[in-house]
């Protein structure tokens, strides 16, 4: 979903926790990183994706560009939730431009919403298929209000909204910068958020499946606070840090350890579901790794657990692995440290319009 025309551009991540703005340069030898914001929104601003709070997400953006100083204004945005379908469909043999014109009628059958209703994109996954008279295909498709609620967001901001991602495949563009892919090797794209996690099974740089979960770590916080009775703002800062000793040591107190743990048992259960699901339905199966990110691979309980539901290896991501850092600029400590929240920032912040 494309707005216009320019070559540079910064990547803004509206969660339902935190806004994040990124802005990189691309240079002969990869990307550098030029700036970098967070701000966390007030609770409630954005539930199931959906923008409950528009002045408040505004206001958000608005500081994190004169905090960093950004003069860049054409934004690259990422969607995620049930408002956005991703399909891979099989077509008869086209070129690029006659799908386009087919895809409008094609899409019906795929879409559950009103084909009215939405912004599609469609590209095609192997153009040098084998199988004779026939195509894969992507497609992809959003709810128009849900478009039109992120680009309003851009544009009361002062912002041009230049590409509208998704944020499944934010996470691929920011692991491919960052990672070799082994031939032939399924890996898991595991983002796991505030209140929603997100999927991306790929194979040799294709996306197999992908699907957005309505579990993160807000179902953490939420136990803690019910458990201990204690404000939201008290129970995320047990979850993240635990408590202060004496001599400046964090500890977790064991009531919060024991609702960290459980809780991350039934997150790591629907991720497990998920892909269960996937290699049931297909024939290559095999998965190689699990690369986690988002703000809830912080938490180390996570990784274990999945590492032992699904007896696969289970790494943290570094989407600034490959990024180049100047340390005269930045807090190179801090960067590391909110590493695994940036993951969809990066991946959108190196998008450039019209690119596939």
């Amino acid at each position: 979903m494309l707005f216009g025309k320019s070559k540079d551009v910064i990547g803004l991540d509206i969660g339902s926790s935190s806004v994040k703005i990124i802005q990189l340069k691309e240079g002969k030898h990869g990307y550098t990183l030029v700036n970098f914001g967070m701000i966390a929104l007030p609770p409630e601003t954005i539930v199931d994706n959906a923008i409950m709070n528009s002045a408040a997400v505004v206001e958000v953006v608005k500081e994190l560009l004169n905090s960093t100083k950004i003069k860049e204004r054409n934004v690259v945005m990422g969607l995620s939730g049930h408002s956005v379908i991703i399909k891979k469909i099989t077509l008869p043999t086209m070129s690029q431009e006659q799908l386009e014109e087919a895809i409008h009628w094609e899409a019906e059958q795929y879409i559950p919403f009103d084909i009215n209703d939405v912004n599609m994109d469609v590209t095609i996954l192997n153009p040098n298929s084998t199988v004779a008279g026939q195509m894969d295909v992507l497609l992809v498709a959003a709810k128009k209000e849900m478009v039109q609620d992120y680009v309003s967001i851009a544009a009361e901001a002062g912002l041009t909204p230049t590409v509208i991602d998704v944020d499944v495949f934010a996470l691929q563009n920011m692991f491919e910068i960052n990672y070799e892919m082994n031939p032939g090797e399924t890996i898991v794209l595991c983002n796991i958020g505030a209140a929603n996690t997100n999927l991306n099974i790929i194979n040799n740089g294709i996306s197999l499946f992908t699907r957005d979960l309505t579990v993160g770590g807000n179902m953490i916080t939420e136990e803690i606070m019910k458990g201990l009775n204690i404000s939201f703002d008290e129970a995320e800062a047990l979850k993240i840090g635990g408590q202060s000793t004496a001599d400046g040591d964090s500890v977790i107190p064991q009531e919060v350890d024991k609702i960290i743990q459980s809780v991350s048992d039934m997150i790591a259960n629907e991720i497990q579901r998920s892909i269960d699901f996937y290699t049931a339905t297909t024939a290559d199966s095999s998965i190689g790794r699990i690369y986690l990110c988002g703000g809830c691979a912080k938490i180390a309980s996570i990784l274990r657990i999945l590492e032992a539901r699904l007896n696969i290896p289970v790494e943290l991501v570094n989407p600034f692995r490959n990024i180049e850092i100047d340390e005269r600029r930045f807090d190179t400590e801090y960067i590391q440290n909110i590493a695994p929240l940036a993951s969809i920032s990066v991946g959108l912040g190196i998008r450039r319009p019209y690119d596939k």
